[in-house]
């Protein structure tokens, strides 16, 4: 059990100066510890990759498995009263769009200091590759519009979001009625994707009409796809959600002149954190502010 729970703080981790402090322990005694683990696993579980250390193809397989065995343990243990979160010392890691850290992240933030000041957020921004984050443990909680395709994966639908066009203040295309002809036709565009892409709803949505938009490049983060708008001639699109980060840099959002697919936002998590009250306590906090306003 010792060495579960040695595991499970070095991945999570990934480091042994890092690990020994949260575990109390001096560095000597936290390496020979990962020696003891690794020797059990008859894997190296941590390799070094430049100045850091990163988990092998084994350790990330058995991630997901040693954190919830660990918090069974420690419920097993824990036995005949409900769970206080203000005791809980956990990590808990958010995988989504850039959005949804800007739209929720100072607010699950704030709930935690009030509610539960030992657990630690971990925002992570979705890749350009698909990747089974909730089932490898490397998330605890997906959020956004999901994409996980996972059949034992948890899918809760939340609300509908939908997508706004935005400009820089003052740019032509806020002049007069806009038609989807003007949409296409007098500004190009960039699009905000994580994989690159150049093309998307919109483009059906205008090819029904005979239009079709130039879109002069992709960028992969919300950020990016702000301060370019704000400082270009280019017209941008992102989830009302945003609208708020939007107007802070002077953007201006405008609805789309096109018939446009809702946006489903929701949450998703493996079962193995259903009874976790940790994992419920997240959900909770993430259902209120999602189906609230952000």
């Amino acid at each position: 059990m010792n060495l579960l729970v040695a595991l499970d703080v070095l991945l999570e981790e990934q480091s042994v100066q890092r690990a020994a402090r949260r575990l109390h322990l001096s560095e000597p005694a936290m390496s020979r510890t990962l020696g003891r683990v690794r020797k059990a696993l008859g894997d190296p579980v941590l390799v070094r990759a430049g100045r850091r250390m990163v988990p092998t193809p084994r350790a990330l397989a058995v991630r997901a498995e040693v954190g919830a065995v660990v918090e069974r343990a420690r419920a097993l243990f824990a036995p005949g009263r409900d769970t206080d979160l203000r005791t809980v010392r956990r990590t808990l890691t958010i995988v989504g769009t850039d959005l949804i850290a800007a739209a929720y992240g100072a607010k699950l933030l704030a709930r935690a200091a009030e509610q539960a000041p030992g657990i630690r957020l971990r925002f992570l921004s979705e890749s350009h590759v698909d990747a089974p984050f909730l089932r490898q443990g490397t998330a605890d909680l997906e959020v956004g519009v999901v994409d996980t395709t996972a059949p034992e994966v948890h899918v809760e639908t939340l609300r509908e979001d939908r997508m706004v066009g935005i400009v820089r203040a003052g740019h032509p295309l806020l002049d007069g009625e806009l038609t989807a002809e003007r949409f296409a036709l007098e500004a190009g565009h960039v699009t905000g994707s994580r994989r690159g892409r150049l093309h998307g709803p919109v483009d059906a949505a205008l090819a029904e009409r005979g239009l079709a938009r130039t879109v002069v490049a992709s960028v992969g983060t919300l950020p990016a796809l702000l301060f370019v708008v704000r400082d270009t001639d280019l017209v941008g699109m992102i989830a009302s959600t945003g609208q708020p980060q939007a107007a802070d840099l002077g953007l201006v959002a405008f609805e789309i002149p096109l018939p446009l697919p809702p946006l489903s936002m929701g949450i998703a998590w493996h079962p193995r954190h259903d009874a976790d009250p940790a994992h419920a306590w997240l959900r909770g906090c993430v259902r209120d502010l999602m189906v609230g306003p952000a």
